[in-house]
């Protein structure tokens, strides 16, 4: 940085435009001959003024106080300039006036970060994302508001106090309802994402240091929920006379047997579905939420469902492959299915990737790389969160476990009656 650079402030007045009879008073920062001007919105009486000294004259309690605001204004200014000095940024005096006014990147706020990060990532993340940033936003507010009684915070006053108390008011949070409206997961992923806004703060250099950096998220860690071979058979056996519960069984069937998620479903077109040299039909599509390609073979029971709704296509010239309704009411039909079925568990559209995953693939012996791809999963350690050993797969292992002691016994056997009978011929 530079270490011959010329730098001075001097205290000069203007004429007020409402008051003649007083001065307005600004300091002047320059920097290499180049100025920069801050008005001290401080007023004084023309013949108060000493222009030589550049301070007031007089020995009033008024005059005192605005020369000691002076002095003060001065010394803060010079370490305005120390620290830029030192933090090894460009100096100048424009860079040193907003230093002193909060304008620069050293006094950004809480509330600039989210909101530079979330109109940054708006074009970057997925719509469902960007909605679970704006909830974690909206409980930070909160936070601000109820808790700390502030309406913005700078960065550089968060630390790992602030993180510890914010994670107490999350888990504290209730309802309309006076419900706790979080888990402790639902806690950790607002401060995941809260994590995330703070890496970014980070690495603009907007912070000096990362007060997360000590902070450990603590998921608590769940099997996720499938259905079994017994239970998926039982609801493919189940026939309903409402079009909407038939509509959504099959649809649930169809991802059970393919591993799509619920928008990769309902975006799914009839162009997507490809016949290949081999005469078999392939799924060709992007994930939405990695945006990452998945070829998938069409086993037969997707095929029929697919065969199924194919007139509906064709009679509204509409190009989606299924007709799936939102997301919240086809959860909510899923339920009364389940009921229906006497399947007691909470089965989400989600549970169909996961049914595809464990009980169509895995317990088949599907290889785990083979799952991850069929997935799209662009890490083979998210697969393996499906790689359960089930009981039924540990039975089967040990029976077969069980067959090679057999078989060994009776190769031992065969060789000592072998044995005997070689000895037997000698003598």
């Amino acid at each position: 940085m530079q270490t011959n650079s010329t730098f001075s402030i001097i205290f000069f007045t203007r004429k007020s435009r409402t008051n003649p009879s007083k001065l307005s008073i600004y300091a002047r920062i320059t920097v290499n001959g180049k100025r920069s001007e801050i008005s001290l919105k401080r007023n004084v009486l023309v013949n108060d003024w000493d222009n030589n000294k550049a301070k007031c004259r007089g020995n009033t309690t008024k005059v005192r106080f605005l020369n000691a605001y002076l002095d003060e204004v001065y010394n803060q200014l010079l370490d305005c300039h120390k620290q830029l000095f030192e933090e090894h940024k460009m100096v100048s005096a424009n860079a040193i006036k907003r230093r002193y006014l909060g304008e620069d990147d050293n006094h950004k706020t809480l509330k600039e970060l989210i909101t530079y990060h979330n109109t940054n990532m708006i074009n970057v993340l997925k719509f469902g994302t960007m909605k679970n940033y704006y909830t974690t936003e909206r409980y930070l507010h909160k936070f601000l508001n109820e808790i700390l009684k502030v309406d913005d915070i700078y960065l550089k006053q968060l630390n790992y106090h602030f993180i510890c108390d914010f994670e107490q008011y999350l888990r504290k949070y209730k309802n309309t309802k006076k419900e706790l409206s979080l888990n402790n997961n639902g806690v950790m992923k607002h401060l995941e994402r809260f994590k995330k806004m703070i890496n970014l703060a980070f690495r603009l250099e907007w912070i000096p240091k990362n007060p997360f950096i000590q902070f450990q998220l603590k998921f608590n860690k769940f099997d996720r929920q499938y259905l079994t071979e017994r239970e998926l058979s039982l609801l493919e056996n189940t026939f309903f006379k409402q079009e909407r519960l038939e509509r959504v069984k099959d649809i649930f069937i169809f991802s059970c047997y393919t591993g799509l998620s619920y928008i990769d479903v309902k975006e799914l077109t009839i162009r997507q579905i490809v016949k290949r040299i081999d005469n078999k039909y392939w799924i060709h599509t992007k994930r939405e939420k990695t945006n990452e390609v998945v070829n998938i073979p069409i086993l037969p029971k997707a095929l029929a469902i697919i065969e199924k709704y194919k007139y509906i296509s064709e009679l509204s010239n509409e190009t989606k492959l299924l007709p799936l309704c939102s997301n919240q009411k086809t959860n909510s039909y899923l339920k009364e299915i389940m009921v229906a079925c006497g399947i007691h568990k909470n089965v989400t559209f989600q549970v169909a990737r996961h049914t595809f995953a464990t009980t169509v693939m895995l317990t088949n012996g599907v290889p785990l790389e083979t799952v991850s791809k069929l997935l799209g999963h662009t890490k083979l350690s998210t697969t393996q969160i499906y790689a359960r050993v089930l009981d039924t797969k540990i039975n089967e292992d040990i029976d077969t476990l069980l067959e090679r002691f057999e078989r060994k016994k009776r190769n031992q056997i065969d060789q000592s009656n072998v044995f005997k009978a070689v000895d037997s011929e000698a003598g």
